[in-house]
């Protein structure tokens, strides 16, 4: 699995191996080189070389040295940059701006082989190498900032990546089909100036005369006014939409950034060509003295069946970066992927994972968006599922049964995210009934979020009780079939919208119903989410109401300590939360409360005396986990 010549070359001695003197594109990465279809730079690479291009790759570069960037020379066409498979502000630092202590990426997981703000790093070290040579950026860290951001790194809104990083052009999305019209029109002689047309893709021009589009509020307004940055934020997630998305035009100073509509998903033969295509599958051989990349461990004998999530949970990025519609591969092109697997020396007859953005969609949210694209201001799943939703999971359903079937498969697990509100409204159990007896490792995880109303509405997600319906059903169906099996919730502590009082509320949720997370996620403000509108502007974009947001230290370690009261460390902070909130009924030996206090002595009860301050406390309605 690791045989270096049918890697592409990252030195020029590699290059010189293949009978090549130069190469028509190089790739400039944040990420070590692993050459597997989890990875952007492995899928665009192979894309350009099915196309008839010799590339070029340029890992992780010493930031610091010009020289690092000159190992093919100059590129016949092009450079093409991104930060890695993340962002790399995300890669580098933990919610609370600290830095981290290892990068999964990276050889051996060592942190520090990436810089901040990767590929403005990287554009700015290749336009001095090379002066006006064509770059263009891409990939996840590009396409989240492609207009004025909040960088909450900084702590201040922005200009549009393509303005900072001095690249010509931008590349959005998941970028295959754009990335093959701009090689082909580079090699046809065309400027990369006049590459202005091609869908997905964002260009800068000194005049906005003649360009039909629509315009948001521009750098200075949306630096100047929160009102202006939630107005354009809502615009700019309105039009993420292949089918009815429009131009957008926003204006920096005296230049503006043109962005063209969304470029369609790929099909399913199209999708089914690019996760074909010949990777090694593996890390090039030269990190393995070095200790490997690690993040080839969680995806090594995992499998991407689709693309898109119509989901789209506010804070995440996934509707803004692939969109809401869902492409699929077919059933056959994920069955040859997983007799690819069994073949695999490192192979022990687990699959670890058939999914994507969330599993269980494999197929449109509703007819009606092929036409018409996707609603705009509105969600198909949240707060309640549209009455036009269609639910289908016969096909994966089949796919997972010939998965199961496969000689040298032993198990078939499904590890990442199953949209529970969607597993409901199916009408048949069919596909509940095999998920818990064959595709569980032991533990499914689920996101229910939170259980306040409020903050799952600023969230996107559903409200509580649906995941108690589907919490009751899992463990009716895991017990059914005698099997000790978990749900494990994902929770996030501090979004927009949650007071300390929600944090209450959910500690006592959790405390009811016998649930005790060892990890609990403070909400992270990255680029390009309606979540980190809402957590700079304190306005919701689509109301323009306004919103708490929970900012400082002491905030988000409350609401953080809440959700972990059980532990001994968390006492004194949950202790001062609790009689901030007047909540000191939680205080004390009672079932219901939250930290064990010795009893106090009783005061005399005055004619005056209160207890107002002593809220009614939280109380679920039934037991829901199916435990004891």
């Amino acid at each position: 699995m690791t045989v270096s010549n049918g890697f592409l070359p990252i030195s020029a001695e590699e290059m010189k191996q293949k009978g090549w003197d130069s190469v028509d594109f190089v790739i400039v990465t944040g990420d070590a080189y692993v050459d597997h279809p989890s990875f952007g730079t492995a899928i665009i690479s192979r894309v350009l070389e099915n196309a008839g291009y010799r590339v070029g790759i340029i890992p992780q570069p010493d930031f610091k040295n010009v020289e690092s960037v000159k190992i093919f020379g100059k590129p016949k066409y092009a450079f093409m940059i991104n930060s890695g498979n993340i962002d790399s502000m995300v890669a580098r630092y933990t919610a609370a701006k600290r830095l981290r202590s290892e990068d999964m990426y990276s050889p051996g997981g060592v942190a520090g082989k990436r810089p901040d703000r990767a590929v403005t790093v990287y554009s700015k070290l290749v336009r001095e190498a090379f002066g006006d040579v064509p770059i263009i950026i891409g990939g996840v860290e590009a396409s989240l900032r492609r207009f004025a951001h909040y960088d909450y790194w900084a702590d201040e809104v922005m200009p549009s990546i393509l303005i900072d990083s001095g690249a010509d052009l931008l590349s959005f999305g998941m970028g295959e089909k754009q990335t093959v019209f701009i090689a082909d029109r580079l090699r046809n002689g065309e400027s990369i100036k006049d590459l202005t047309d091609i869908d997905g893709t964002m260009f800068i021009t000194d005049s906005a005369e003649g360009i039909n589009a629509l315009s948001v509020p521009s750098f200075s307004e949306v630096k100047e006014s929160k009102k202006q940055y939630a107005i354009a934020c809502r615009i700019e997630y309105d039009e993420q939409d292949s089918v009815r998305g429009k131009r957008i035009v926003q204006k920096h100073g005296d230049r503006y950034v043109v962005q063209n509509k969304p470029m369609a998903p790929l099909s399913t033969e199209e999708l089914d060509a690019v996760y074909e295509l010949p990777y090694m599958r593996y890390y090039h051989p030269s990190y393995e003295a070095l200790g490997g990349i690690p993040a080839i461990k969680e995806v090594e004998f995992s499998i991407t069946h689709n693309r898109g999530c119509f989901g789209a949970c506010n804070f995440c990025s996934i509707a803004y970066h692939q969109g809401r519609q869902i492409a699929v591969r077919s059933k056959g092109s994920v069955i040859k992927e997983a007799k690819l697997l069994t073949e695999n020396p490192h192979f022990k007859g687990y699959i670890h994972d058939v999914g994507g953005p969330t599993a269980n969609f494999r197929t449109v949210s509703c007819e009606k968006q092929l036409k018409n694209g996707l609603c705009k201001g509105k969600k198909c799943l949240a707060p309640t599922p549209c009455k036009n939703l269609q639910v289908d999971h016969k096909e994966y359903l089949e796919l997972l049964r010939e998965l199961r079937a496969l000689k040298g498969v032993k198990k078939v697990f499904i590890r990442s995210g199953i949209r529970f509100d969607y597993l409901l409204e199916d009408e048949s159990d069919e596909f509940f009934e095999e998920l818990v007896r064959h595709h569980v490792s032991g533990q499914l995880k689920v996101a229910p979020e939170h259980c306040s109303d409020y903050v799952l509405d600023k969230m996107g997600k559903p409200h509580i009780e649906t995941y108690k319906r589907f919490a009751n059903k899992f463990y009716k169906i895991t017990k059914r079939q005698g099997k000790e099996q978990y749900l494990v919730p994902y929770l996030m502590s501090s979004h927009p919208g949650c007071r300390l009082t929600d944090a209450i509320d959910l500690a006592l949720f959790l405390k009811q119903n016998n649930m005790r997370p060892e990890q609990v996620q403070d909400f992270y403000p990255t680029p390009g989410t309606i979540s980190t509108c809402m957590y700079y502007t304190e306005l919701d974009p689509y109301t323009l109401e306004h919103v708490f947001v929970p900012k400082t230290p002491s905030q988000k370690a409350e609401q953080r300590a809440l959700l972990q009261y059980f532990k001994p460390q968390n006492k004194p902070i949950v202790l001062k939360a609790l009689r901030d909130c007047g909540r000191t009924d939680l205080i004390g030996n009672g079932k219901n409360c939250l930290i064990y206090a010795p009893e106090p002595q009783v005061r005399q009860k005055t004619k005056n005396s209160s207890n107002k301050q002593n809220k009614k406390p939280f109380k679920a309605k039934g037991r829901w986990d199916g435990k004891k």
